[in-house]
């Protein structure tokens, strides 16, 4: 059985726009181009795969119930532009308040489960996000790291370059500088 390569994408200000601890699923909005490369990636046949943090669960500021309701918008959102997530993972926990555990980003235990259960080879890999927890797995598992400028990412640009990581404007460029350019796709 041949593994498949994965886009393993941060969600908050990397696919949306994040507005803090995103809990009403009208506020939701895409970042322009992202279900353009999404799409892409799903034609190329790569599992789209979304590991977020989600601390505002543990700190009382969002229900699991709300994180569903956006994670569906989403979904329906992207789908009105022919896109879509093979799968998320998230992580509910918040260290001061829950203790360390294996699923918060940058640990592994969300990449790995996805890996066993969607059958993913991480090493032809995409990690994109705009924080260094995002990228952080990519040299773990031995993936591709890209940091994008959306979101937080301009302040962790230069932190991402130094520990030789790539950086993107935003996951549509991630995702041409992964794929390439051929299909007309363009930034």
């Amino acid at each position: 059985m041949t593994l498949r390569p994965a886009a393993f994408l941060d969600r908050d200000g990397s696919i949306i726009v994040d507005t803090g601890f995103v809990r009403d699923p009208e506020s939701v909005r895409l970042i322009p181009g992202a279900a353009a490369a999404i799409r892409k990636l799903n034609q190329a046949g790569w599992a789209v795969v979304v590991v977020t943090n989600q601390s505002g669960v543990a700190r009382g500021l969002l229900s699991e119930s709300d994180y569903d309701a956006v994670a569906k918008q989403i979904e329906a959102l992207l789908a009105e532009a022919g896109a879509r997530i093979d799968a998320s993972y998230m992580c509910p926990h918040w260290p001061p308040i829950t203790g360390e555990c294996e699923c918060r980003k940058p640990a592994l235990g969300n990449y790995r489960r996805a890996i066993a259960e969607l059958g993913l080879e991480p090493t032809r890999s995409l990690f994109a996000g705009d924080r260094m927890s995002d990228l952080v797995p990519a040299k773990l598992l031995g993936g591709r790291g890209m940091l994008l400028l959306t979101g937080d990412g301009k302040q962790w640009e230069t932190e991402a370059r130094d520990a030789g990581f790539e950086v993107a404007k935003n996951l549509r460029e991630a995702v041409l500088l992964t794929l390439g350019r051929s299909d007309g796709l363009t930034v």
